[in-house]
Order: structure tokens, then sequence, then C-alpha cells
């Protein structure tokens, strides 16, 4: 049985024992994760989802958290600028190996679910200072008459 999912905005053909570099989840090695964004299930019968199949979910062991290969982006302007710019950029990837394709009960297996490190992972906000009380303003004069 085979599944396709949705993570880090790429999607991935996927069965059990595989093993897949994706964006960088939250999760530390030898955690398992679950991917619940199944956007088609295949095998003896296929179902597709509409957007995402109920109840399907992909359950994986994080291998580790490495770095991709380096990307060079260079810009040179041509003619008078006489200008050249050398950018480099690793981008960070998370291993992880499929360990079991599941069809139906992925809601209710109580794995952690897999969460990107981004923009996506839950951020602890800073706890607020609470506000420092003015003097009470005085009252004004009577008006003499």
């Amino acid at each position: 049985m085979f599944a396709v999912l949705k993570t880090g905005g790429k999607q991935y053909k996927v069965q059990a024992g595989d093993m897949l570099r994706v964006e960088k989840l939250a999760a530390n090695a030898g955690e398992t994760i679950q991917f619940n964004d199944v956007l088609m299930l295949g095998g003896d019968a296929v179902v597709v989802g509409a957007p995402f199949v109920a109840g399907a979910a992909v359950q994986a062991e994080v291998v580790d958290q490495i770095k991709g290969d380096k990307v060079i982006h260079f810009v040179k302007r041509r003619r008078k600028h006489s200008s050249k710019r050398t950018k480099g950029h690793r981008q960070q990837l998370t291993l992880v190996k499929i360990t079991e394709v599941l069809a139906s009960g992925g809601d209710k297996s109580g794995v952690k679910a897999a969460v990107g490190a981004g923009t996506d992972a839950p951020v602890a906000e800073a706890p607020k200072k609470a506000a420092a009380k003015k003097p009470a303003a005085k009252k004004a004069a009577a008006d003499k008459e």
C-alpha cells in the first residue's frame, strides 16, 4: 500500500520502509510522528481525498535533523557596473523513515502530528509586563466667582 502525503508545501509518494528528506519538522531524533495530510491512498483500491482522505495517516520515525547541499546564488551585473555578489544557503531538513501507512484510524492513534519548525510551529509568547500605574490626576480647582 502506498500513500501520497503533503508536508512542507510538497507532495511525496511513500510506502512503508521509505526514507524521506522533508522540510524541517519540530521533532527530535527517535520520535514517532504522524502526517495527517494524506491526499491519496493506493494499493488494491485507490482512494482519492477531497482534498484529504478522512482518517488516513502516515506514521514515521525521525532519524535525524540534517542540512541539505549548499546552493550558491551568484549575481553579476554586466558592462559598466562591475558588481558581483555571491550568497550561499543550506536548507534545514529532517530525515524520516516511514513506518506505517494507516488507511483508517489515524485520528485516534495518539501519535504526535508532524508540524513544521518554521512559521507553522507554535511559538511560546513572552509574558507581558504589567503596565505601570500612573498617578491619579489632580482635581480641577473650583472656579472663583
